[in-house]
């Protein structure tokens, strides 16, 4: 049985497997920049804080790119699909953080969801498939390969560290904070 926090976010099982303990951290931090970016209008989405030029639009979009880089071509090899394939990366490398305030802040978090339910499927489709230790297809220049239980770490240490910049541009908005 999933148990929620008063936020609605779903509590990792504190009695889980690895697979589950795993999941169930990295869905947390998915809810937590959920609640961060929830009920925002575009000026909300496109807020900084003091000299940095984050913004919580360009962090959804970011944590999409995310999410579908490391699950769809990093984990499988497979391509990225739309919007990502047709950027010239090499032009803008950080064209998810530049291009969000055009996008407005329903699209923004419609392809935040969708990267995570697509994750979600190629989570299950690895696990199945060889799970947590399954090697992805994508190799480091050492040679090595990362698992699948590697990347659900960094996916978890990546929501974290983002979801920290997420708290204090959500609280220069109307002074929402909390973990």
């Amino acid at each position: 049985m999933t148990v929620f926090d008063d936020r609605g976010r779903p509590e990792p099982p504190a009695d889980g497997d690895e697979a589950a303990t795993l999941l169930g951290f990295l869905n947390f931090q998915r809810a937590t920049l959920g609640w961060k970016t929830a009920n925002l209008d575009a000026e909300g989405l496109n807020r900084t804080v003091a000299a940095s030029t984050m913004t919580l639009g360009g962090l959804l979009k970011h944590m999409a790119y995310v999410e579908t880089s490391w699950f769809s071509r990093s984990l499988f090899g497979r391509p990225m699909g739309e919007p990502w394939d047709s950027v010239d990366w090499k032009a803008d490398r950080d064209w998810e953080w530049h291009s969000a305030p055009d996008d407005t802040p329903e699209a923004l978090q419609a392809i935040w969801r969708e990267s995570i339910e697509g994750a979600d499927a190629l989570i299950a489709e690895a696990m199945a498939d060889g799970g947590l230790g399954r090697s992805a297809h994508r190799v480091w220049p050492d040679g090595r390969s990362p698992s699948l239980r590697w990347i659900l770490c960094h996916m978890i240490e990546e929501y974290a560290r983002h979801n920290g910049h997420a708290d204090l541009i959500r609280e220069s908005i109307d002074g929402e904070t909390g973990e």
